[in-house]
């Protein structure tokens, strides 16, 4: 059964933690980032993955992990983020996902988490990360008779 409503005290905590866990990875200072997006997930009664607050957890969890280069870490978190409420039609989690598996060198599996996020987002969803991301799927990508780019 799908849970959508913590309780008001473990959402505040949860809101609070991840709030300051934010702060930490503009400030580039992941290792603190974590722990306080962990402490956040500690907070989540059993089964965790059932709460919606789980996917942005996890997924925020991910990010911070791909952000530091912890790129097997972040493939990790954000495959088990895919258990969660909402998160598979989630384009930034295939996003994140895809770049991840890109740095890891695992091209298939890179290819078909960026072909996710580009079918939910579109090319909109690459403009901010590198270029190389966007040639994979230029690259695998089959363009319909007629179409001459993605």
């Amino acid at each position: 059964m799908l849970r959508n409503m913590l309780s008001d005290e473990i959402h505040t905590k949860i809101t609070t933690l991840c709030a300051s866990a934010d702060a930490y990875v503009e400030g580039k200072k992941f290792e603190l980032a974590m722990r306080l997006y962990q402490e956040a997930w500690d907070l989540l009664p059993e089964p965790r993955h059932d709460w919606d607050a789980a996917t942005w957890i996890l997924s925020a969890l991910g990010d911070c992990c791909y952000l530091s280069g912890d790129y097997a870490r972040s493939v990790a978190l954000f495959t088990e983020c895919l258990r969660c409420p909402n998160a598979l039609a989630n384009p930034f989690i295939h996003l994140r996902l895809g770049e991840s598996h890109f740095e890891l060198g695992n091209e298939t599996s890179a290819a078909d988490e960026l072909t996710r996020a580009y079918m939910g987002a579109g090319k909109e969803i690459f403009a901010d990360e590198a270029p190389k991301y966007f040639e994979l799927l230029k690259r695998v990508l089959k363009l319909p008779p007629g179409q001459t780019e993605l």
